[in-house]
């Protein structure tokens, strides 16, 4: 049985391995750059039954102490220890006259879902429970450089891609109860070729597990600018959104 303060102690061990010169470097993907950070304090530590353990912790810039960072560690116990599946910004400063301050990033990670929604039943899943199922296989399918393969199911090629961000809504298919999401890639080294690729979720075994990928857009570039075709749209398909 783990507490906060085994959760504390995860958070410093992370820091510490992942450290140089006495500053965190975190990867973000979405601006696809290294933070150079210097940690403050561990504000709140959650824990969700079934889902693990999530640290929100502050940070500063290294070079620029003003610019702070609200970041998220996801932790998975696994028998004797806890797993970091995955690290997030939550909020990011933005410049006010000579100043900062933190604006939450959105999309949000689901894990800070349940915080927002109504109390109460719903039939079926939550949006954050399939969007959690999904991130567990991204975690899960993820190479040493935290890239996962993707087969495009149109050329047969297998694409490297870099997960960036999950948004909503979720959808729920009517027919056969299955749920899917989009989610934003980028090829690894580009900085404009963005993937839209959908995770199709289903509990068939009683648990939410991904049974298909496929690529929903594929980059494309036109007079030197990148966008994003469509290689199929939900026209025709009868679903509802979960909230």
């Amino acid at each position: 049985m783990f507490t906060d303060k085994d959760v504390n102690a995860r958070v410093q061990e992370v820091l510490a391995d992942r450290s140089k010169d006495g500053a965190f470097v975190f990867h973000d993907p979405k601006l696809d750059t290294d933070l150079n950070l210097v940690y403050e304090e561990i504000k709140i530590v959650r824990g969700m039954e079934g889902y693990g353990w999530f640290a929100n912790v502050i940070f500063h810039d290294k070079d620029e102490p003003k610019k702070q960072y609200a970041i998220d560690f996801w932790f998975k116990p696994e028998g004797q220890d806890l797993t970091l599946m995955d690290i997030r910004v939550q909020k990011g400063p933005k410049r006010d006259g000579d100043g900062y301050f933190m604006i939450t990033r959105l999309p949000v990670a689901w894990w800070w879902l349940p915080v927002q929604e109504h109390p109460g039943s719903i039939e079926g899943a939550r949006a954050w429970q399939v969007m959690a199922a999904i991130n567990d296989y991204i975690v899960e399918n993820k190479d040493d450089d935290g890239n996962i393969t993707i087969k495009d199911d149109k050329t047969g090629e297998d694409l490297k891609l870099q997960f960036v961000e999950m948004h909503r809504p979720v959808r729920h298919l009517k027919n056969d109860g299955d749920y899917f999401a989009c989610t934003d890639f980028r090829k690894p080294g580009s900085k404009d070729e963005y993937y839209d690729i959908d995770f199709w979720v289903d509990e068939k075994t009683g648990k939410l597990k991904v049974n298909n990928v496929k690529v929903h857009k594929v980059p494309v570039q036109e007079d030197g600018v990148w966008t994003q075709v469509d290689r199929y749209t939900f026209e025709g398909m009868d679903f509802d959104e979960t909230l």
